[in-house]
Order: C-alpha cells, then structure tokens, then sequence
C-alpha cells in the first residue's frame, strides 16, 4: 500500500492577487510559518520519501519537514505548477476581465492556457509520477490546482467541478494506493495559525 500525500506550498505575498504560475516567488512570513506547521500535522506520519515541484515556494515548503525527518527531498518537474502561459503574472482583476481567462476556467476540460498547457496535461504527468511511486509513505509538496485537479480526476468529475475543492495553502490532501485502487482519506488538512 501506499500514503500520497499532497501538500501544497505555504502562503506568498502573490496569493489571490496574482497568477504566480512557475514564477520562483518565496513563501512570506505566514507561509513560512505554515510549512513549518507542516512538522506538526505529519507527526507520526512514517514519511519514507519526499518530492518538491521545482517551483522556491515548494522547496521552500518542503525544507523544514525535511529537515526535521533527515530525509533528503527530491526535486521533480511533474509536480510542478500548470504552465499558465500568458495568463502568468497578471492580476486576477485583469485576469477576471479576460474572456479567454473566462473560457479556461468555464471549459478546463477542454482548453488550453494560451502559449500553455490544458489541466488534462498537468494532471497526467503529475498522475504518472505519483503512480509510479511504489508502496510506503511519501510526501510531494506541489501547487492548488495540480492537487485539485488529480482529486478532481481520481474522483470521476470533470475539471470544471475542482473549483468545489478546497486546497489552502499548507494544507495537506492524502491518497492511499492499494491493488490499484486510489482512495481519497483526507483533503484540505492544516494546522490553524
């Protein structure tokens, strides 16, 4: 059998402001302070492996619950944010304007970021990674809508309905593996700051 589980990275002054995308943007003082709570919420967890998008805020996520383990963290593209395209960087105001941002939100099954890739992209390659990691516990410190839409897949809806999902930053989502069969056992977990 094995534990996935999915954290996303802490808080970062760009959060609901901002489409950060694969932009290298830090975590703040509070997301800082979430990933180091990330030591509480997984005490007791046997964490054998862990794997970080390449993205600073996930390292940076990462790093105290590595350090505290002795556990050495891989970095891995597939669990890196969607590729945004020219939707990286701007303003969610800007971005809520924007019929071409409107239809990429109103249609995730089918369309793709322009001069991106579509949320069936993403999640595959983030899907083929986390089913070719074996059995044992693992953490992968990932981005919102990567974990979103691997929940949203595993459990049969379509990408429009991810939105349903909460995913807050620092929070952890867990998957069980066993003969093959994937089982949601915790979403959206997080320690209150």
């Amino acid at each position: 059998m094995a534990l996935i589980y999915l954290a996303r990275h802490g808080e970062h002054d760009e959060v609901g402001h901002r489409l950060s995308g694969r932009s290298d943007i830090g975590l703040n003082a509070r997301g800082r302070a979430q990933a180091r709570s990330l030591v509480d919420l997984l005490d007791g967890c046997p964490i054998m492996a862990m794997h970080t998008s390449p993205r600073q805020r996930a390292r940076e996520t990462a790093a105290p619950l590595a350090k505290a383990l002795g556990t050495p963290v891989a970095v891995e593209p597939a669990l890196d944010e969607i590729d945004f395209g020219s939707f990286t960087g701007r303003s969610f105001a800007e971005l809520d304007a924007a019929t071409d941002w409107q239809r990429w939100n109103a249609q995730r099954d089918h369309a793709r970021c322009p001069g991106g890739e579509t949320m069936a992209e993403a999640v595959d390659r983030a899907l083929a990674f986390l089913f070719s990691l074996g059995d044992g516990a693992v953490l992968c410190t990932t981005h919102c809508d990567v974990i979103r839409g691997v929940v949203t897949r595993l459990l049969g809806l379509p990408f429009s309905r991810m939105f349903m999902l909460d995913c807050e930053p620092g929070s952890v989502t867990t998957l069980s593996v066993e003969d093959g069969a994937v089982r949601l056992v915790g979403l959206n977990r997080r320690v209150r700051l």
